[in-house]
Parts: C-alpha cells; structure tokens; sequence
C-alpha cells in the first residue's frame, strides 16, 4: 500500500492513496502548509519556504542499500525511471488544490544526483508540469553513467594488482593537484576554481631511489590516468568524461564495485561477477535496452522554452561521484540544437559550476570551499538537524542572491534573470557560528576572478569573467 502523507505545518493530517500503473506501485509524500498562494515544490524540504512539497519513493523500498533486486521487474524500472515521479506529480497538484480549493500559482521542481535526472526528465517529456527546475549533478546519462561508475571502481580494485594504489595515497594526490592548481587561477586561496585551465604534472610524485613512500610508481601512474582521462571503448567510443582535479581526495579503493545494473538493470542475473567485465559488450548492450528508458538525453528542450519555464542547472567541480564534465556535455549538446532553433539558451537555461563543490554538498578539507547555494538536499548538511526539519539559506542570505531556489523563483515570477549565485562557507555546519567564506558563482562559461583587493573571502571582491 503506498501512502500519500499530508502535513500541515498548522495541524498534522495524514490520507493514504495508491498510485498503480501496470501492476507496480508507487509512493509520494506531501507537505502542505498554509499559505495564501498555492505553490507546488517537488521535494521536502520545499515545506521549510512555505511552499506545498512532494516526494516520491519512485516505486520500490531502497531502505537496504545496494540491493537493486526490485529491478528485476520491469515495470518497477520504468517507475523508477520517470513514470513514480509523473504520476506523483500529477495526483500531488490534484490533492494541494483540493486541499486550497483553488488552482497552483506555480510548480517548481528541485532535485539532485538521481533527482536531477528525474527533473531532466520532466522537463524533455512533461514540459507543462513544472514553470521552473532547479537540477543539481545530474544522473542523466543512465546507460552510460552505471557502467561507468562500475569501470572506476574496477580500475582500483583488486588490491594485490601492480597499480593498486592504497586510499590514504589519494590524499597524497590531492594535496600535490592543490599544490600545483589553486595558484594557476591567479589566488592561492586553496581552491581549485579552474580545474580544466590547470596543467597537472603529476608525474612530481613518482617514487625515485629517495623516495619509495607518498609517491607513485610508473603502474600506479598508469591506474591514475584512467581517472584523469575521459573513458572510451573499442574504437574511440566515448563512453563518459573524467573525474575533475581537485576531487581526487575521495576517490578511493578496495572495495568491491557494485554490480547491481549489469545484475538487474541489465538482466544479466547474479551469477555476472567483475571477472566478466567487458565493456565492449556490456555499453551497446546498455544502450540498447535503456532500461526503463531513464537517460534523459533528449537536447531539444524547446517545448518547456516555448512554455516560459526556466532552468538552473549546477554541478561542484569536485564532484568524486558523477564527473562534472557531463553536465557541461549535456548542456553543450542542449545550445547546439537549440542555436539551431534560433533559440537563446540564456533566455531559460542558466548553467553554474560550483568550484571546489563534491557531489551536490560539501567540499574537500583540502579545499574548504563555499559550497552552499540552497541545492536540493543541501539543507540537511547544515544546522540542527535533529528535529527532524530542514532549514533553507540562513539569516541573512535568505534571497535569491544567496539561494538557487529562490533565484529560480524570482526568474520565473519577476524576470530577473540569475548570473550568480553566492556560495557560502560556515566556519562550523553545524553551529552555523559565522561565515568564513563567500564567493559568487558564475553563470557558464564565466567563472569568479578576484578584483585584485580586498579580501578574498568576500563575494563583492570577486566578479565573474572570463578567466582568459
């Protein structure tokens, strides 16, 4: 039985209800508060703005980490994919105004990681659903991102291998692309704002007849390019981008890869080890059977332009998860067919990379760049968490300077159009005692260049340019 959970910041009311397509089921959960005009958020923490919020457990029980046995069934793969997330959206627009007793003022969608590709997703299938979307890292890419994710695991895996190299080396790394990246911005201020301009000579660490520890050896090199380049098969077939510098610190190894997508996904069953690896077969295969036909690749998003709706898509460049490169991929692919079209992508589509930022929250201790801007999610890192809410920006920055979502809205309600966000760092996240770092982040392709005085812990000190 899947449950439709009301809540009412005033009184707390709960009403169960079933979404059931094709044998499958789904569940969503709503928050509804009281408010004199009638705005839709996909997500929770969307109740902390005052906003009616949705969720949605996208049709199975992922309570147990790792297991991905549900997707044995199709049908329960297409939920997954995109159909939960629709229909939830269509049932939570019908409950908030039956609940208001009037219709949506506006519907925004904000999510991350998976998230952002179900917001993807929405917006390339179901462009009246949403007036704006708020896409943080996005999974878009599914056929090639699970394979991809299994390929760098299998590249450190196996701990006995000449090129294995030990987690706590990866810090050794990572300190040595700091060392050699931050200044090439033009401020040491231990972040790497420019991770694609920067020529790492990583080779400084190889060992020599003086130094056979924090170092590497010519095979550990040869494993530590695989991460630095883009993955390709057979006859360079591009397959997905590299992990960014300045996100090696997390990269890690030893542990098993997950082989749950060529398991499930795949249909490839549980007898398929890591010993039958072969992405020669496994990528066309992948793409062939799109499972559940989640990648969400379609570049012409011209219908949800037509509509007036906007985007602001982010992605940390330190991400050691999703490589941020493939979200400038998609949005690349995105101003090629609409340029075509005649069509501004600025007008709509705002895209801002978040230096030193990992996957979607957070920053390297290395690098302890400011990274907050009110993403999906981010909320939940910061503050007292305890009580079991989550709070949006923090006093003070509670604006559409300091908060994605808010930006979008006032974008999508008063036309002011975003070209940066100002990240935030906070000496404590959990305390929240004061801010040690702000820094705007640029619309794509600027990026943030230090005026020349002033602090550089200071957003005013900084403007977005081009680096070059």
């Amino acid at each position: 039985m899947a449950k439709l959970l009301l809540l009412s910041l005033a009184a707390l009311a709960t009403l169960s209800h079933t979404l059931t397509p094709n044998c499958s089921v789904a569940a969503f959960e709503e928050i509804v508060p009281p408010a004199a005009t009638v705005v839709l958020v996909q997500e929770g923490a969307g109740a902390s703005y005052g906003f009616a919020a949705m969720s949605t457990d996208t049709g199975h029980d992922s309570s147990v980490f790792g297991n991905a046995s549900w997707a044995v069934n199709p049908e329960s793969v297409t939920d997954w994919a995109w159909r939960a997330m629709y229909l939830s959206v269509v049932a939570a627009k019908e409950v908030v105004e039956a609940y208001y007793g009037k219709n949506i003022i506006y519907s925004y969608y904000n999510g991350y990681s998976t998230g952002g590709r179900q917001g993807l997703k929405e917006v390339e299938e179901f462009p009246d659903d949403f007036d704006g979307a708020v896409v943080g890292a996005p999974a878009w890419w599914t056929v090639h991102l699970q394979l991809w994710n299994v390929q760098t695991a299998l590249y450190n895996y196996l701990s006995t291998a000449p090129g294995y190299i030990p987690n706590q080396i990866f810090s050794v790394i990572a300190a040595e692309s700091l060392k050699q990246c931050d200044p090439q911005d033009g401020v040491p201020d231990n972040i790497i704002s420019d991770p694609s301009g920067c020529h790492l000579r990583i080779e400084t660490l190889l060992c020599s007849g003086n130094s056979t520890t924090d170092c590497l050896t010519p095979a550990q090199l040869d494993t530590l390019y695989h991460y630095y380049n883009d993955s390709v098969i057979g006859n360079q077939t591009f397959v997905f981008p590299h992990f960014e510098i300045g996100s090696e610190g997390l990269w890690g190894g030893g542990s098993s890869p997950d082989l749950d997508y060529p398991q499930y996904f795949l249909g490839l069953g549980t007898n398929f080890t890591a010993d039958d690896w072969d992405p020669e077969y496994l990528v066309p295969l992948s793409e062939a059977l799109n499972p559940g036909n989640a990648t969400a690749d379609n570049s012409d998003i011209s219908p949800f332009y037509k509509n007036g709706s906007k985007i602001i898509h982010y992605h940390g460049m330190a991400d050691n998860s999703i490589a941020t490169a493939s979200s400038v991929y998609f949005y690349e692919h995105v101003l090629r067919t609409l340029k075509s079209q005649g069509i501004d992508l600025d007008d709509f589509y705002r895209f801002f990379l978040v230096p030193g930022m990992e996957h979607c929250s957070g920053t390297p201790s290395t690098q302890n760049a400011p990274w907050y801007i009110g993403g999906t999610t981010q909320a939940s890192v910061i503050g007292d968490d305890s009580a079991g809410y989550w709070i949006h920006s923090k006093p003070g920055f509670d604006n559409a300077q300091h908060d994605a979502l808010l930006a979008l809205i006032d974008w999508v309600e008063n036309d002011t159009a975003p070209t940066q966000v100002i990240a935030t760092k906070w000496n404590d996240e959990a305390t929240l005692d004061y801010v040690t770092n702000q820094r705007p982040i640029c619309m794509y392709p600027q990026q943030a260049k230090y005026v020349g005085t002033g602090n550089t812990s200071v957003a005013t000190n900084w403007k977005c340019q081009s680096l070059y």
